[in-house]
């Protein structure tokens, strides 16, 4: 990989992790970010490096993408909004910072001849209810939520775009990535709400939803493997790890880690067949070949994945009831 690179949402969770991984490997990294869901804490140990540069701007304005895409031979494409349930009751929000803020970045790549290569994190939403494991040639995809959908229609443009204007594209459709620094997801919840409340903890659908987990250092290696040996025009390449849990596993670690032994469960029984919310996919496990043979593996487990996050967790809140 070329030595410059922009990263778009790189003080979010993913983002501020292949930053590190990128800075380690002796890259000049600018981030663009406008920290509605990133933190500059998360990047605060490179703020003062001069390899590193972060500058504060908004993919749904073009003029703060003109003013810094200059320069790069990558571009990592990360910012977007990470919230899968909100676009059940506010699809503009995905259909804006997905679909459109990817519209403007791409637009500014096109006007400008020096980028080699975007690669973009795309999601496992885009398959919708799949045969499991999934292939990234799997067909027809048909995402049943509005965030796997604009998921969708960022790959399609992005592959357009493309071809059109001669740079390559690396999409990796991610598995649940969990780890250090993740602010929403399953595990976030049940933290907070057995913090809360360790003698009860609602969960939402019946229970049986069974998903993979990545831990977020296999991921970031995975973004990485995916775009040195990427060898078409357009490559895509699920990220995962190969086995799943369901979500009372989860709640099982979530209490382990908490040292609760007596917490009352109380399913909701869901929607539409015992999904968590409208549009969740209740059976998720990525086929992981494509990458598998360009020599990555996942070093992490769903359930280890999970069991390490809440760790981390629970480090980080000191007032928190956890095992000694």
């Amino acid at each position: 990989m070329t030595n410059e690179v922009l990263v778009t949402g790189g003080a979010g969770f993913i983002g501020s992790h292949l930053v590190d991984a990128l800075m380690a490997r002796g890259n000049e990294v600018v981030v663009l970010d406008n920290l509605s869901s990133g933190a500059l804490e998360n990047l605060a140990k490179w703020l003062d490096n001069s390899n590193f540069r972060f500058v504060r701007g908004d993919l749904l304005k073009p003029s703060d993408v003109d003013d810094v895409l200059d320069g790069y031979d990558v571009v990592f494409h990360l910012a977007a909004n990470p919230e899968v349930r909100v676009g059940s009751v506010s699809p503009n929000v995905h259909f804006q910072q997905n679909v459109v803020a990817t519209y403007n970045l791409l637009e500014a790549l096109r006007r400008r001849s020096d980028v080699e290569a975007l690669v973009f994190t795309s999601s496992s939403t885009v398959y919708g209810e799949a045969e499991t494991p999934t292939r990234e040639d799997y067909a027809l995809l048909k995402p049943i939520s509005v965030y796997g959908a604009s998921k969708l229609a960022c790959e399609a443009l992005i592959c357009a775009y493309a071809h059109s204007y001669g740079f390559r594209a690396v999409i990796h459709r991610l598995a649940n990535v969990v780890g250090p620094r993740s602010e929403h997801g399953v595990i976030v919840d049940f933290v907070r709400k057995l913090g809360e409340n360790p003698k009860r903890l609602e969960i939402l659908g019946d229970g049986t939803q069974k998903k993979s987990y990545l831990y977020v250092t296999d991921c970031v290696e995975a973004l990485l493997s995916g775009l040195d040996g990427a060898l078409d025009r357009v490559e895509v390449f699920n990220v995962g790890s190969e086995d799943q849990v369901d979500v009372l596993t989860i709640v099982r670690i979530v209490a382990e880690e908490m040292d609760l032994a007596d917490v009352k469960f109380r399913l909701t029984g869901g929607v539409d067949g015992g999904r968590g919310w409208v549009g969740d996919v209740k059976n998720m496990l990525l086929g992981i070949s494509k990458l598998k043979k360009l020599g990555w593996k996942p070093k992490h487990g769903s359930a280890e994945s999970i069991r390490l996050t809440v760790r981390e967790m629970l480090s980080k809140t000191p007032n928190a009831k956890r095992r000694v």
